[in-house]
């Protein structure tokens, strides 16, 4: 992972703190979530996991399965969610 800086406008920079508070992540997990899955370098199956019990988890919607791998993937989509509101 590199590190890197950014300069936000007022507005970007107050949607994004609200957005990382009420989802209770931090601002930086949201803005590499966001860009990765605009940029489309999300990394969706890359990873294996590295214990056997990763992956018991069970979703409602199939191609998030299994939920312990693909969480990041599910919060994108639901910080994507709040920006479309």
């Amino acid at each position: 992972m590199k590190r890197t800086q950014i300069q936000l406008d007022d507005q970007t920079h107050a949607a994004l703190r609200k957005i990382a508070y009420e989802s209770g992540a931090s601002m930086a997990s949201v803005v590499r979530d966001t860009l990765s899955r605009a940029l489309g370098t999300d990394r969706r199956g890359k990873r294996k996991p590295k214990f056997k019990f990763i992956g018991m988890g069970a979703s409602r919607h199939p191609r998030l399965e299994p939920v312990s791998e693909n969480h990041d993937e599910a919060f994108a989509e639901a910080i994507e969610a709040r920006f479309r509101r």
